[in-house]
């Protein structure tokens, strides 16, 4: 059933973190489904991609931790943790002139070392991240020539080329249009249901969120509102809570997912 699971790899433990004077978030304590699509949702400056870099070890926290395999991800060598979860950030930025095949390849560093050099498991990891995200017949393009659909698309080929079992996306949606979002988020749906892929990201768009999540996160002040299935989380009291909207909650025809529409 979405939302409910056995065990948790990724978790948040009494997380605080703090900006100067300003607390982003008060011990914050949350786990992420294993092999469940969660999405978080909450308006802006709400905690959402601070949590999500917490959870990457890109932002330190002054207070909790994040575990990892129940160890503290602070304390674990940086290339197992590459080895084990590959975070996409909210803009992420690619050298002028980079192919998407080099741009891809870049996925594999956290296996190279001085014993261990570029192998045909590396080249086979790059062909299907390649395969899996469509881009094969542009692996010779140029980064900056891509759709921006296309380019997502190259930037989550680079993570699955890490073969984490743990993928964070934050706001993998941002500036694209409709038709490219749903682009990129049927592919985050194939890579949780046919590679079984663990998938954290953040997303603006709470109809979409309810669409293609298994478990949502409702954050507001750094502090959770709700959790759970999106049935359980978008809910006229919850949208009142996290966002002041006034709405009515009704079935996606679609899909039949909650859907919300603003009064």
């Amino acid at each position: 059933m979405p939302g409910s699971v056995s065990t948790q790899r990724l978790k948040a433990e009494d997380l605080t973190v703090r900006f100067g004077t300003q607390t982003i978030l008060p011990g914050l304590s949350l786990q992420i489904p294993d092999r469940k699509v969660t999405v978080i949702v909450g308006p802006n400056a709400c905690g959402k991609s601070t949590f999500l870099r917490s959870l990457a070890r890109l932002t330190s926290p002054q207070g909790g931790a994040v575990l990892l395999d129940g160890k503290d991800i602070r304390k674990q060598a940086s290339r197992q943790v590459a080895r084990t979860l590959a975070i996409l950030p909210q803009i992420p930025t690619a050298p002028e002139g980079i192919r998407v095949y080099d741009l891809v390849e870049r996925g594999r560093i956290p296996y190279q070392s001085a014993l261990r050099q570029w192998s045909a498991r590396d080249r086979e990891a790059v062909e299907t991240a390649l395969e899996l995200t469509g881009m094969s017949d542009l692996a010779e393009r140029y980064v900056q020539d891509l759709s921006g659909g296309q380019r997502q698309r190259a930037w989550i080929a680079l993570c699955l080329a890490q073969e984490t079992d743990i993928v964070l996306l934050d706001e993998p949606t941002t500036f694209l249009d409709l038709p490219h979002q749903i682009e990129v988020l049927e592919l985050v749906r194939k890579l949780n249901r046919e590679a079984g892929r663990t998938v954290a990201m953040v997303l603006h768009d709470v109809n979409l969120a309810a669409r293609y999540a298994d478990h949502m996160i409702a954050l507001k002040d750094g502090t959770v509102i709700a959790k759970g299935a999106p049935e359980s989380v978008v809910t006229a009291d919850t949208m009142r809570r996290v966002f002041s909207l006034e709405c009515h909650v009704m079935k996606d025809p679609v899909r039949g997912t909650p859907m919300i529409v603003p009064l």
